[in-house]
């Protein structure tokens, strides 16, 4: 599902235009997008979590030529499933004995 299928499924369920749709959706990601480059961490109850992780700078080795590079300091994008959503995809089995 990407976003334009969510928008047709909004408009679809709420019997509004799609572009209204199209238009919420987009300022819903939007919203999203800039909180998490803000370093604020989005949280959707029910759907996950969206944060920038740090990555210290640290010594790497080129596995080919065995040179030893530094690679800086960055932030990358995380998103961790909703402990509820995540037991619906994987119900625990009953333990036997």
């Amino acid at each position: 599902m990407n976003k334009s299928d969510v928008a047709k499924e909004l408009a679809r369920r709420k019997n509004i235009s799609y572009r209204k749709a199209l238009l919420i959706v987009n300022l819903t990601f939007d919203l999203i997008k800039q909180a998490v480059l803000n370093g604020e961490k989005v949280e959707i109850r029910g759907f996950g979590t969206f944060r920038l992780k740090r990555k210290p700078g640290r010594f790497v080795k080129n596995p080919r030529t065995g040179i030893e590079i530094y690679v800086k300091e960055r932030y990358v994008p995380t998103f961790r499933l909703a402990k509820s959503l995540k037991e619906k995809l994987n119900p625990k089995k009953e333990k036997v004995g």
